[in-house]
């Protein structure tokens, strides 16, 4: 016998038992961007190679290495998008959202790929929630992404589980003058930086900042400060920024060795990272990018966004609070333990719960099967009550409410079939 087929290494099934938090987190995110009135837009999962080579950078990791990309059946290049940035920027254009410099406030979540070595917190498809604005270049915009993320933390009870770190990294003047400082000093430590700082030296140098390297970040202690180096505006704006921060009582740390990963990024750059995940701390990230919509080909446009991992945000919660509300928790299982010429009764009097309860998760229980046993599947299913329908009880127009949690689990009483609808209406109006 041939060996079963298992999921793709760093690609795994998120099962039943995941995802009802996943969908709690989903809904009271969403529910919180629109209330800000961000509106979603959907991308898709492939893209043209070239839009991520002019978007993040050719000399990147993720291009040199993560990408996943294939020739399709026309010869032409497609990568799985290892982020959702580049992809939201040219629907943007393509579909002239942003003509007359239009203000947008976008939101899409889905799936990215990229070829990592997976550990926990970083798989090779992950899944992001991202936020992408438009056509706004002051500090109050960049707040607004700051304290949305913050006021998502609080309702998901992580609050006290993450930090913020803000930065500014300028104009691109000013980082071409910070970088050839940066190399100019590394160059004469080459041989005592890590393997990865050494190639950055030349390909990525700003990314060396980032290095986890204990040797490396002690050789950088000395190094030139890119705020030597910023231009008046930046300073400007940062100083804004955190004045705006400061009055919403937003707690942050100002980290200058903070720059991010993806060549588009200016001016404003910022982390949630928390220290209950190990190496894997960022939570979500984000800043500026003011030249990202020229450069796939549009008028200059000012832009901000951010995005969370839900792998990592699922993690921490799990890891340091009572995970939200499951939205998949059962509240009633419908026990039909009649003969099959009760069966259309029973089924029609569930069909008219859902009718008039669209809001109640219902099971109704299908294959036969003793009372007992399925009083079982009841307990088990984690329902709040149990409505039974046997023969004796149809052949009378009612059906049993039993509670099965708390205190009143032993109760039990009859319901006419009519009057269902109604009671659980009642049941479950609080």
């Amino acid at each position: 016998m041939s060996a079963s087929i298992q999921h793709i290494k760093g690609m795994p099934d998120l099962l039943p038992e995941q995802t009802g938090l996943w969908q709690a987190v989903e809904s009271i995110a969403t529910g919180l961007l629109q209330s800000y009135g961000y509106n979603e837009i959907r991308l898709p999962i492939v893209e043209y190679t070239d839009l991520f080579k002019r978007s993040i950078g050719e000399v990147t990791d993720i291009v040199e290495k993560e990408m996943y990309t294939f020739r399709d059946r026309n010869e032409e290049s497609l990568t799985l998008r290892p982020e959702g940035t580049a992809g939201c920027v040219r629907a943007s254009l393509q579909h002239r959202l942003l003509d007359n410099q239009q203000q947008q406030r976008l939101w899409y979540k889905g799936p990215m790929f990229r070829y990592e070595k997976p550990q926990k917190g970083r798989q090779r498809q992950f899944h992001q929630l991202g936020v992408e604005t438009f056509g706004i270049a002051t500090a109050d915009i960049d707040a607004e992404l700051i304290v949305l993320a913050y006021r998502l933390w609080q309702r998901l009870g992580l609050q006290d589980h993450v930090a913020l770190q803000i930065n500014t990294i300028g104009s691109l003047e000013a980082r071409n003058a910070f970088k050839t400082a940066l190399v100019d000093y590394l160059t004469a430590f080459k041989d005592d930086l890590d393997e990865d700082s050494q190639r950055r030296l030349e390909s990525n140098p700003l990314r060396i900042l980032d290095s986890k390297s204990e040797r490396t970040q002690s050789i950088l202690e000395n190094a030139p400060d890119l705020h030597d180096y910023l231009d008046e505006d930046a300073q400007a704006e940062f100083e804004r920024l955190k004045g705006l921060l400061d009055a919403m009582s937003i707690p942050y740390t100002v980290n200058t060795r903070l720059v991010r990963g993806l060549d588009y990024y200016n001016k404003t750059v910022f982390e949630w990272v928390t220290d209950a995940l190990g190496a894997q701390g960022t939570v979500c990230a984000g800043g500026r990018y003011d030249g990202l919509v020229s450069q796939l080909g549009g008028k200059p446009v000012p832009a901000v966004g951010f995005a969370m991992g839900l792998e990592r945000l699922c993690l921490l919660i799990a890891e340091v609070t009572e995970p939200p509300a499951d939205p998949q928790q059962l509240d009633i299982y419908f026990v039909i333990a009649a003969d099959t010429a009760h069966y259309a009764r029973a089924m029609t009097a569930a069909e008219s719960i859902r009718h008039a309860n669209p809001s109640v998760n219902m099971v109704t229980h299908c294959g036969g099967g003793s009372f007992k046993s399925q009083m079982k599947k009841a307990d088990k299913s984690g329902a709040a009550f149990a409505l039974i329908a046997g023969s004796n009880e149809l052949e009378q127009g009612v059906v049993a409410l039993k509670p099965l949690r708390g205190d009143k689990a032993q109760e039990q009483q009859n319901i006419a079939i009519e009057q269902l609808p109604e009671v659980i209406k009642q049941l479950f109006a609080a």
